[in-house]
């Protein structure tokens, strides 16, 4: 059966808009949708395909967590096939051996602005280094994301879509949990 995967935005970040994990599955059940699997405390849930496009999954799921929750969280649905391709377009193959280094920055849609990632000075930031592709950017940060300057602007650029970001690892275990 084919999965979607929704990514939540900063939900249980340093005890803030607290989502606990079984309440994401709950309220996944009241909406009807099945084979929900949630992956970590940040906001990753994997579950059949409703058969409705991604986009209108995302905004449903905001409406019904906001209500639920008594806050917003803002939500990017991708279907497996789209997270499949993300994870094959990955620009920086060198990466996937310190999978922790590489960041896969996904967005609601392709940039209203491209020009504002363009403007950043990445020799500057080396060798820290993004790519844009498509709806994701692909964010390197070989010291590791702690020390990466580049990843706050780039996540920061007036892009004119919401985004959120997840390591190697968590990208490649939802193509996984998609999988089955």
């Amino acid at each position: 059966m084919a999965s979607q995967i929704a990514l939540l935005r900063g939900i249980n970040v340093g005890g803030n808009r607290k989502f606990p994990m079984a309440r994401q599955r709950e309220l996944m059940a009241e909406l009807g949708f099945e084979d929900v699997t949630v992956h970590l405390q940040t906001g990753n849930i994997v579950f059949a395909d409703p058969g409705t496009p991604p986009e209108q999954t995302a905004r449903t799921l905001e409406d019904h967590f906001a209500a639920g929750l008594g806050f917003p969280v803002e939500v990017m649905v991708r279907t497996r096939d789209e997270l499949a391709a993300a994870i094959g377009a990955n620009p920086y193959p060198e990466a996937v051996a310190e999978p922790k280094s590489l960041h896969v920055v996904f967005l609601t849609d392709v940039p209203a602005d491209p020009a504002a990632l363009d403007a950043l000075d990445q020799a500057a930031h080396a060798p820290d280094a993004f790519r844009l592709i498509g709806r994701e950017i692909f964010l390197h940060c070989p010291d590791g994301i702690g020390r990466c300057k580049l990843a706050a602007k780039v996540t920061n650029a007036r892009l004119g879509v919401r985004a959120t970001a997840r390591n190697w690892n968590t990208v490649t275990k939802l193509l996984a949990l998609a999988d089955g």
